[in-house]
């Protein structure tokens, strides 16, 4: 009778949560493929090396997960990518080093602990629309954001990436992290700071 019962939950959440097809699979590899190498870029900083990393992250899902409801993939995939990164380094045996102490980046008023997109207002559709010489604007930030994010520490860099590009949630990019949710705003809110400091000594204030 047990084993009858636990057979039926099985076939209800199977029902409720369909795995993911072989088509699905392809066209969400396809989707993230580009965001994916984008983040390997930053942390190994070769554009070989970050395809070959995006790669073996993939493979990895295809091989493990690839029977997973497609409404987990997307979790799954950061984690795996997360963890290849981590892998890599642990390879190569490389170490960051960071010249610039974060603590002078950072005001007196810090607390470390705000997570600057909870803050921020959603923007209206009207960006979509704008004229051409703010969008050629915005676009120039765009890449020196991205150039700037290259010199952040690794962990900083990866909570910005997750909470501003894959644009996950605290909770979810703590799963991904391996950190507490605390951890996280602090990462967050530390690359903005930072990020915010590199980018006025280009002239430029967000």
């Amino acid at each position: 009778m047990v084993v009858g019962a636990q057979s039926d939950k099985l076939l209800v959440r199977t029902k409720a949560t369909p795995l993911a097809t072989q088509k699905e699979l392809s066209d969400f590899l396809a989707e993230v493929e580009r965001r994916a190498y984008k983040q390997a870029l930053f942390s190994v900083r070769d554009d070989h090396l970050a395809l070959d990393v995006v790669q073996d992250a993939m493979l990895k899902l295809t091989v493990n997960y690839a029977a997973r409801p497609v409404a987990e993939l997307p979790l799954l995939f950061q984690r795996i990518l997360q963890n290849t990164i981590r892998d890599f380094f642990r390879r190569q045996k490389v170490r960051a080093l960071w010249t610039t102490p974060i603590s002078s980046l950072f005001g007196p008023e810090s607390d470390g602990e705000a997570d600057p997109l909870e803050t921020l207002e959603v923007a209206d559709d009207s960006k979509f629309s704008e004229p051409p010489a703010q969008s050629v604007e915005r676009s120039q930030v765009l890449a020196l954001i991205e150039k700037a994010l290259e010199s952040l520490p690794a962990r900083q860099r990866q909570a910005f990436l997750l909470r501003y590009w894959e644009e996950l949630d605290v909770a979810a990019a703590a799963k991904i992290m391996g950190c507490s949710e605390g951890s996280v705003k602090t990462h967050c809110s530390r690359a903005t700071r930072a990020l915010a400091v590199m980018l006025r000594k280009q002239g430029i204030t967000l």
